[in-house]
């Protein structure tokens, strides 16, 4: 399993990284993908809608289980990725790539409470 360093993670098994134009890219940990086996079905928040930190506002089904996804901070989404849509077995080639929402967060200093990758292995180690 892979934790890149340069992303925050959630105890929720979500990832956000940080984008040069200040919006949050979040997707689900590679931890996740592995876990809930082929994904068959991606549903992400309508860019517009307003989330709030830890709120449900999507959901992942896999031939196994479906598994809710959840806002790693505060903020509007900006933009989903349509190609999971089409393709959402994008996730489980590489969960770090297939990005799910992008959202422009209210307070970006929330993104420093989030797991680093250390912290995040832990957790997705005792799973």
């Amino acid at each position: 399993m892979k934790f890149p360093d340069d992303l925050k993670y959630t105890a929720s098994h979500e990832w956000a990284r940080l984008e040069a134009d200040g919006s949050v890219a979040v997707g689900i940990t590679d931890h996740a993908q592995e876990a809930l086996g082929d994904i068959v079905f991606v549903e992400a928040p309508v860019p517009g809608r307003k989330l709030a930190k830890g709120e449900s506002c999507g959901v992942v089904e896999s031939v196994k289980a479906a598994s809710d996804i959840y806002a790693p901070v505060s903020g509007t989404v900006t933009a989903r990725n349509e190609d999971l849509g089409d393709a959402p077995e994008k996730v489980n080639a590489d969960a770090y790539a297939a990005w799910m929402y992008r959202l422009k967060p209210d307070n970006p200093a929330e993104l420093a409470s989030l797991l680093d990758a250390g912290a995040y292995e832990k957790i997705a180690s005792e799973d």
